[in-house]
């Protein structure tokens, strides 16, 4: 059980730091007169091969928000297994 619940948790902090990643590329290249299509054919896709759906997935998703409440119960997890 306990390799399982840190293996989830793991997950899903490697996904977040993935979103956050591709939310800082998205913000370095988007501006007003390019297209979000375009910012994610030309300089997202190449480096991580999402879909346009997932695009838009990652940029609604509250990152910093979720990454906190994911390393809270790492965190808690260590105090409970140490």
């Amino acid at each position: 059980m306990k390799t399982s619940v840190n293996r989830s948790l793991g997950v899903q902090r490697n996904k977040l730091l993935r979103y956050k990643l591709i939310k800082e590329l998205y913000e370095l290249h988007k501006t007003e007169d390019i297209p979000t299509t375009v910012v994610w054919r030309k300089y997202i896709c190449p480096i991580y091969p999402i879909s346009r759906t997932t695009l838009y997935e990652v940029l609604n998703t509250p990152v910093i928000s979720k990454l906190r409440a994911v390393q809270a119960s790492i965190d808690a997890q260590t105090k409970l297994f140490d």
